[in-house]
């Protein structure tokens, strides 16, 4: 993997991907990281998808939680990460995996019980319906 590419650069990955990255370096879920920012993990995940940014005083508290700069994240340059072995994309990419199963575990368990509960009140509404 020694092939002169700077694998955080900006020509190579996003400010998400940096996220990501460092986050994994960090030994943390995204769960773990969002709930020290104090943010929803859908936010995180959204910042790491590329969908949306953080705010200026969420970047420095990231930076800061992930031992990077801000302008690292931000454009792959100044103090960061390096970049990774072949056996280190292997375990982060693993445990990345495990961390992305178990939050989305919990975000389906918690989407049924909304759905028992909607269909519970949809049944109650078309009971009161039918007998009024």
């Amino acid at each position: 993997m020694e092939d002169g590419t700077d694998w955080y650069g900006p020509d190579m990955a996003t400010f998400g991907d940096r996220l990501a990255g460092a986050r994994d370096a960090s030994r943390m879920t995204q769960k773990e990281l969002a709930k020290r920012l104090g943010v929803r993990t859908a936010t995180l995940r959204s910042w790491e998808d590329d969908l949306n940014e953080p705010r200026a005083n969420r970047l420095s508290m990231l930076a800061g939680l992930l031992n990077v700069s801000v302008t690292w994240l931000i454009n792959g340059q100044g103090d960061g990460m390096v970049q990774p072995t072949e056996a280190e994309l292997e375990d982060t990419s693993l445990l990345s995996l495990i961390g992305e199963l178990r939050d989305l575990r919990t975000d389906l368990q918690s989407r049924a019980e909304q759905v028992a509960r909607l269909e519970k009140r949809l049944r109650q509404a078309m009971a009161s319906r039918t007998d009024g």
